[in-house]
């Protein structure tokens, strides 16, 4: 069975890998995720407040020697302590690359173009692959438009792109107004990959204390299908790859993500849950379904229930939110619709 894949331009032995996360920290687990079967190894973030934090650290100390005081301290917001500073995080793409056979991809967050972008060429001095550039952004300025929060991030994934040589793949998150345009947009400054999506953390509120408390929830199945929805839209319709991050947990979810045109599956937190060796379980599962429906390589299935040949995916989805909602029945019955099909004729059944 052919499960080979290109991702990123990177010829890979099948789709699937870990995405980005604290798994990568430990480097017997690393080397346990290739044992199980790992295509590539993907970093957790390097974030832009940690590098600007490094910088603040070093400006304080150059004002310290300057004035004989540390009084200036206050001045500077403290950054948190992350498992990685800038230096060990280097220092950790390159054990991981000595480590490994795989590609190793290493990842960038930020929002703003600055000073820090210059990270990039040191993560690909270190040793990585390919960058995946991870633009979590929460707009809350009521001043600022849709339009020039676009702009903005079009700006940095020109930056950085032009910043290394190594292939850049974008990780989106799905609260654009339109994320065809948006992903076309990046596509056409040349990024190579899109990663879809980025998952936000909803803080919950503590009503006895009065405080907002940070919530990280592990994905659910269910919540791929919004992953689903927009790489069959986007699948054909951008040279850049894609990948899907988020409700992988299984491999009917891994053969759906390649069905609607991913060429990478990440995974998170099904490894947190079962350990690096869900991997390999995930992949025996997908090859026994390709074997058992005929297929000889998952080429042959990618994509194959896209939007590509599709005139108007727009007027299919609204058609397909309306047989949803009218063939719904109190107690949660349905009324029986007509036979599944691809969805290239009728695409994104039940809504998805």
């Amino acid at each position: 069975m052919d499960l080979t894949t290109t991702y990123l331009g990177l010829k890979l032995a099948h789709p699937l890998m870990p995405g980005a996360s604290p798994l990568v920290d430990d480097l017997d687990t690393v080397r346990r995720l290739e044992d199980a079967g790992a295509a590539a190894i993907v970093m957790h973030s390097l974030f832009e407040e940690q590098i600007n934090g490094e910088n603040q650290v070093a400006l304080r100390e150059d004002e310290a020697r300057s004035f004989g005081t540390l009084e200036s301290d206050s001045h500077f917001p403290r950054i948190d302590p992350f498992t990685l500073d800038p230096d060990r995080y280097l220092e950790q793409v390159r054990r991981i690359k000595a480590a490994v056979r795989v590609p190793v991809i290493g990842s960038l967050n930020g929002t703003t173009p600055g000073g820090w972008v210059e990270s990039a060429r040191l993560i690909e001095q270190a040793g990585a692959d390919a960058l995946e550039l991870n633009v979590y952004f929460l707009a809350t300025d009521p001043g600022e438009t849709g339009a020039e929060v676009e702009t903005r991030l079009l700006d940095l994934v020109h930056t950085v792109k032009q910043a290394v040589k190594i292939p850049l793949a974008v990780k989106l998150s799905p609260f654009y107004s339109s994320i065809v345009n948006l992903a076309c947009e990046i596509d056409a400054r040349g990024a190579n990959g899109l990663v879809l999506f980025n998952r936000f953390y909803q803080p919950d509120i503590e009503i006895e204390r009065l405080e907002a408390m940070p919530t990280l929830r592990l994905s659910e199945s269910d919540e791929l299908l919004l992953r689903l929805r927009w790489t069959a839209i986007l699948s054909g319709r951008v040279r850049a790859s894609i990948a899907i991050t988020g409700g992988v947990h299984s491999a009917t979810d891994a053969i759906k993500a390649i069905m609607a045109g991913a060429h990478a599956v990440q995974m998170v937190s099904t490894l947190l849950r079962h350990g690096p060796r869900q991997l390999r379980v995930i992949r025996e599962g997908v090859i026994a379904w390709l074997q058992d429906h005929g297929y000889e390589s998952i080429n042959q299935m990618r994509g194959s229930m896209g939007l590509r040949t599709c005139p108007d995916p727009a007027a299919y989805e609204r058609a397909n939110y309306l047989r949803v909602l009218t063939s719904w029945r109190p107690g949660g019955r349905r009324v029986p619709m007509s036979s599944p099909r691809r969805l290239q004729a009728q695409p994104l059944d039940d809504g998805i």
